[in-house]
């Protein structure tokens, strides 16, 4: 049962001038009235008594300390001043800070330890993709140095191999270095209005070979795309990249004999863009990490695709960067369409230059 501390007094004051009202009016020595009156004095007495002892014993020194809470949970750590704070039901309040402030805590906790655990999951990943072709690069190297090879044709191909090995880690440092500036907001999207269809289109010749390849259609949906404009107001080059990503990967991952399509819907104000491809599909328990770095739903068959393992959190960082967002839509054994929006310029004509906010 809770009790406010005017109850409590009033209790304690009622149960002591009851007594002693009771004495009082049994006494031979006091009529009726004035045991009355006794008794309402003595109720008052009591009740002040009682209270302002609780103030002055318990109640000041816990108005303090719910006075700290506060200056702890601003952050200011300066020294506390004795100043008496009235506040009403100050246990009950203070229990709630506390248990607030311990969820709080537990809640930051509960991150860092996530945080952790990415820490080291990036630290083992990075690690392996940077030791890769390292160690591919030195092995080809060595042999060259240290074989006695009078085969010109075998050494170049020796040195051939060595020289992918580098231009695989050289391309995987500059995708670090690119996501580590897009997440401090260093990078600049230089925005102005272009024909995204003819971004497609061109996107399609440059991965027609991979396509081939693995027998993929690249379909651009409406058709009527082939020949109509549509503009959008954005950053063509990082576009650009976001969408090789994306039309790469579901070429890779897509199925043999299949189709990708990307659609690109007008809807209101801005441009829905989607990416879509009739592969395996992704589960549900992955969808919500396939933008971390270097992550990999099924590593052994991403490593032998190629890639840094970064281009998805780079094209995240980059739609951010755009004031919007990639969203997965997958269903294992479907397939998978990862979409985004792009705003429209105002004007067919707008061409303008602004800064990117830190992602």
């Amino acid at each position: 049962m809770n009790l406010s501390s005017r109850t409590i007094a009033s209790l304690i004051a009622l149960l002591v001038a009851g007594v002693l009202g009771t004495f009082a009016w049994v006494a031979p020595t006091l009529p009726f009235r004035q045991a009355f009156l006794a008794t309402g004095i003595t109720v008052a007495a009591c009740f002040l008594l009682v209270y302002l002892s609780f103030e002055a014993l318990i109640f000041r020194e816990i108005n303090n300390i719910y006075a700290g809470l506060e200056n702890i949970k601003r952050k200011e750590f300066r020294k506390l001043s004795n100043k008496f704070l009235f506040r009403p039901e100050p246990l009950k309040r203070m229990r709630d800070e506390i248990l607030e402030m311990a969820e709080r805590k537990q809640r930051e906790i509960d991150e860092l330890k996530r945080l952790q655990v990415l820490r080291r999951e990036f630290l083992a990943d990075v690690s392996h993709e940077l030791k890769t072709p390292i160690f591919a690069a030195q092995g080809f190297l060595h042999t060259v140095l240290d074989g006695d090879m009078d085969d010109d044709f075998l050494r170049q191909k020796f040195l051939n191999k060595a020289a992918t090995s580098l231009d695989t880690l050289d391309a995987l440092v500059q995708d670090l270095v690119t996501i580590s500036q897009l997440e401090k907001g260093v990078v600049r999207m230089r925005k102005h209005s272009f024909d995204l269809a003819a971004l497609v289109r061109e996107i399609f010749e440059q991965l027609e070979l991979k396509a081939v390849q693995r027998h993929v259609a690249l379909e651009l949906f409406p058709p009527a795309l082939t020949t109509t404009p549509l503009l959008v107001l954005a950053d063509r080059n990082r576009i650009r990249q976001v969408l090789v990503n994306l039309i790469d990967n579901a070429i890779k991952y897509g199925k043999e004999n299949g189709h990708v399509t990307v659609s690109l819907v007008e809807a209101g104000k801005a441009v829905r863009v989607a990416v879509r491809d009739d592969g395996e599909g992704i589960a549900k328990q992955h969808q919500n990490r396939i933008f971390e770095r270097f992550y990999r739903i099924d590593k052994s068959r991403s490593r032998d695709s190629g890639g840094s393992g970064l281009g998805l959190a780079i094209s995240k960082h980059i739609v951010e960067a755009h004031k919007s967002v990639i969203r997965v839509h997958s269903e294992v054994g479907v397939g998978t369409t990862l979409e985004f929006k792009l705003a429209k310029p105002r004007s067919p004509k707008a061409a303008v230059e602004v800064s990117a906010p830190e992602a």
